[in-house]
Formats: C-alpha cells, sequence, structure tokens
C-alpha cells in the first residue's frame, strides 16, 4: 500500500509499505481521507524530530471503512463508516485516575507517537474507532477530529448564551471555535490578520475585524458597552494576541489558550490579578466531544465544504504541506483512497 511519510530533516516523500493484518483488539480501516493541519506542519518542518520516531507515516485527521477486524474484536463489520479519536492513555496516571484520560501523563497521540492516516490501511485499536451517521459523507467527515478540538475549547470556556466572544486567529480552528460558539448562543468577534481569511470568515456571517493598531480593542469596548468580553480564545499562537487577550477580557472574564506556543510568552499578570480573570488551557478533546462533532457536522452545522480550500491525492501531500505553510488554504484534505476524479 502507498503512504506519506516524514523522513527526518524536513524530508517527506510518497513510500510503499507491507499491509499487516490487524493484531487482536485492532480495527483496519481503509481510509478515506485525512486532513492536514498545523501539528503536521510541524513535524513536517522538523520541529519534532525529538519527539517522533522517523520514517513516520502521520496523519490524524481521518475518515474510511473498515476492512477488516482483529482477533477478539466485536461490534464492528467490513464496510463499516468510521472515524478515529486518535488518543491512547495508559489508564493509571494520576490525571486519568482522576477522570482526565485526554491529557494523560504518558498520553501517546496516535498520528504523531504511532504511525497515523496517510496510508491506505491503518491498524488502530477498536477502543478509539467510532461510527459515522449514514448520511454523513466521508469527504466531510475528515473533520470531525478539528471539529472535536473546537467543541471541547467552547465547552471549557462554559459560555452562556449572549457571552461576547472574541476569537484571535481566523484559521481552521479558530473559524470552527466561531462557529460552535455562535451555535452556543454567543455573539461572536474574530480577529485575523489575513484578507483572504477575513473575507472567508466574513463569508460565514461573521464580524471579523483586523486585529492591527489600536482599531480592534476599541472595537470590543464599544460591543460590550466598556466591559470587555466574557471569553476570549487565543488561536493565533502569536505573542502579539497573548499581550491583547488580557486586555479584551472583562471582570472576571476567561481567555482560553488554544493555540500551541513553541515557546514561553509574555503575560500581563497585573491585568489576571486586576480582573480576577480565570486563564485556562484547552488541549485535545474527550470523547463526548467527538460524538458531538459528528453531530454537528451530521446536522449541517460546521460549513465544511466552505472550509475545505482543496483536496489532493496522495502523493501530493509535500505540495499540500506546502500550501498551508504559505497560508494559502483553510484545511487541505489528503484523498487517500485515490477516490476523486483526477
Amino acid at each position: 500500500m502507498k503512504g506519506a511519510a516524514y523522513q527526518g530533516a524536513g524530508s517527506l516523500r510518497t513510500v510503499s509499505v507491507e499491509v499487516p493484518a490487524p493484531a487482536p483488539g485492532e480495527v483496519q480501516i481503509a481510509v478515506a481521507y485525512c486532513g492536514l493541519c498545523g501539528t503536521d506542519l510541524h513535524i513536517t518542518h522538523g520541529n519534532m524530530d525529538a519527539r517522533v520516531r522517523t520514517p513516520l507515516i502521520f496523519g490524524h485527521e481521518a475518515s474510511g471503512t473498515v476492512a477488516a477486524v482483529g482477533p477478539g474484536v466485536t461490534g464492528w463489520a467490513t464496510g463499516d463508516r468510521v472515524t478515529v479519536m486518535p488518543l491512547l492513555w495508559d489508564g493509571t496516571c494520576a490525571a486519568c485516575l482522576a477522570g482526565h484520560q485526554h491529557i494523560c501523563q504518558n498520553l501517546t497521540f496516535v498520528g504523531i507517537d504511532s504511525p497515523g492516516a496517510l496510508q491506505q490501511r491503518w491498524n488502530v485499536p477498536a477502543s478509539i474507532v467510532l461510527p459515522l451517521p449514514a448520511r454523513l459523507d466521508l469527504r466531510t467527515a475528515a473533520l470531525v477530529e478539528p471539529v472535536a478540538v473546537a467543541v471541547h475549547d467552547v465547552r471549557r470556556a462554559e459560555l452562556q448564551i449572549d457571552d461576547q466572544v472574541v476569537v484571535l486567529g481566523g484559521g481552521p480552528i479558530g473559524v470552527l471555535i466561531a462557529v460552535v460558539a455562535r451555535h452556543a448562543g454567543a455573539r461572536v468577534l474574530v480577529a485575523e490578520i489575513d484578507a483572504e481569511r477575513r473575507d472567508l470568515v466574513a463569508s460565514l456571517g461573521f464580524d471579523v475585524r483586523d486585529p492591527s493598531g489600536t482599531g480592534f480593542a476599541a472595537e470590543v469596548e464599544r460591543r460590550t458597552g466598556g466591559a470587555g468580553a466574557d471569553v476570549v480564545f487565543e488561536v493565533s499562537g502569536a505573542a502579539a494576541a497573548v499581550r491583547a487577550a488580557t486586555a479584551l477580557a472583562k471582570v472576571r472574564g476567561t481567555i482560553v489558550v488554544v493555540a500551541i506556543h513553541a515557546v514561553p510568552r509574555e503575560i500581563d499578570l497585573q491585568r489576571v490579578f486586576w480582573r480576577e480573570l480565570r486563564l485556562l488551557g484547552a488541549r485535545v478533546y474527550q470523547r463526548s466531544d467527538f460524538e458531538r462533532a459528528i453531530d454537528l457536522l451530521d446536522r449541517g452545522v460546521i460549513p465544511a465544504q466552505e472550509l475545505i480550500t482543496g483536496v489532493v491525492p496522495l502523493e501530493d501531500t509535500a505540495g499540500a504541506m506546502a500550501d498551508l505553510a504559505a497560508g494559502r488554504a483553510m484545511k487541505i484534505l489528503v484523498d487517500v483512497a485515490g477516490q476523486e476524479p483526477a
């Protein structure tokens, strides 16, 4: 079978690999589509070389069908339409015992710490496979994982109806957070510096502004009657956004840190103290978030087709990663199965 593998030192190429039979407790998935994300960029740029074992077939935003089941697996049949929640926890660490398995202290993220979905056959533990509704097409279902991220982020914020929300960053996760927050009844303002992305966000019915200069903070003040935002989601990963977040939140407002910051950032702790702000981290998702994401996609709440910039064959994965790195795309899917017309 074919796969896309990171070779180390920033090198990515299409490879031919053996198709192993699923082991006991495993399900073999015929991968249909795999979305590409910022974590994949970090991998292919060599930023995670200290963590990943190369060559690594990566990818974790997947949809497909069951191709085979291993010994001892029940409840799945060939042809079942599925997605994968790519987290494996040990069940014994302090985080797991406290009920926080998704942030296990020894977490294995499938597609980073073990082989991922950019291969035509993918063996995964049956415990992390979830069924898809009959009417949800596999192309759209490749967005389940990033939607689950947004669902988890919004749930962490404990949003209330009519909350004023600011989303700093109008990339794929920022847009999905905006959509999920709006669906929950919030009033959403998005900050995005890129003009093309601002146009896309606006086309989805959001108020979106350029955060550079002083105008954005003034707009938040205007919208909130001088109080500040109930919730600020930091999704951009930019140092300037971290500094801005504390200035935008109301007294006892909430700041949710969604972006992965590669280096420590300065934050205005005086403002955190003065306004009794609540600062939260939001990492990955729980199974209930995945189930909610599937439901939102199935009901058409998520504007999937507007977010999918393009679909490329497996052999063009490197080119797709280059487009993402250059900011030329929102969400690119890899047609792992080779089913899209040439």
